[in-house]
Order: structure tokens, then C-alpha cells, then sequence
């Protein structure tokens, strides 16, 4: 094999490797809605601080007085800190309210926009959506 081809093969498999982040890394407006908006009341059942975006875990009281789990996916780790929402601000166990926006599919999965604590505390979760911000909540 010539330098030159291995010097292309080797540059091609650089590309690749370098684009699987963006790959998995999406826009907001390919999973969520910005006209779904939400408004959860729950206690935390999980917390992932995960680049490139955390998830909080939460049990919300459905319409019909079940119980349903819900993902919420918050900023970066990183982000998260910056806005004053760390791991030991959030506990298992703790009453939040999300304000967000629902997965297209409508499924149990929320954007946070905004994070309320038990003492009246509201907090950005650092939502990647920022042209849904401007969206007056109904």
C-alpha cells in the first residue's frame, strides 16, 4: 500500500472518529417541541451527570393519580454548576417542580427549561433550546 492511500485511510478514520460526538449530540428541535410545554411536580428518583447533557429522573403524580417516571434532560454537567445546580443541591427524594418542554413522541421525556425548589428557589437547567424560551407558557 502506497504512503499516500494509507495517509488518506488515516485521515478518513480520523474524520469518523471525530464526528461520533456530534452524531450523538442532537438539536433540540429534533427530539423536543417547543409548543409541548410541561409543568412536573415530582420527587427525584435518579440524577445522571453525564456530558453532554445531565438527566434527572423524577416520579410525577399523572391526571388519573398514577405514578409515572420521567426523564428530564438538563444542560452539561459544567453548565448545570455555572446556573448553581450541583450534586449536592440536588438530593434522592427531593420535591422539584420542572418547567420544560415534552419529547415530540410524547413519551415521558422533557427538556428542563427551569428548576423550582421546595424553597422557592428557581433555577436555569440550561436548556439547549433557546428560541423556545421566547414561547409564552399556556
Amino acid at each position: 500500500m502506497s504512503r499516500t492511500k494509507l495517509t488518506v485511510i488515516l485521515m478518513v478514520f480520523a474524520l469518523i472518529v471525530a464526528a461520533g460526538p456530534a452524531w450523538a449530540h442532537h438539536a433540540f428541535s429534533a427530539e423536543f417541541d417547543a409548543n409541548k410545554r410541561v409543568k412536573l411536580q415530582g420527587k427525584i428518583t435518579r440524577l445522571e451527570w453525564i456530558n453532554p447533557h445531565s438527566w434527572i429522573h423524577m416520579d410525577v403524580k399523572g391526571a388519573d393519580g398514577k405514578i409515572e417516571n420521567w426523564m428530564v434532560e438538563g444542560g452539561s454537567p459544567n453548565a448545570l454548576i455555572s446556573q448553581g445546580v450541583t450534586k449536592s443541591l440536588l438530593t434522592i427524594g427531593m420535591e422539584i417542580v420542572v418547567d420544560g418542554y415534552q419529547a415530540k413522541n410524547g413519551t415521558n421525556r422533557a427538556n428542563g427549561r427551569d428548576i423550582t425548589l421546595a424553597d422557592g428557589r428557581k433555577l436555569s437547567l440550561s436548556s439547549s433550546n433557546t428560541a423556545a424560551d421566547d414561547k409564552p407558557q399556556k
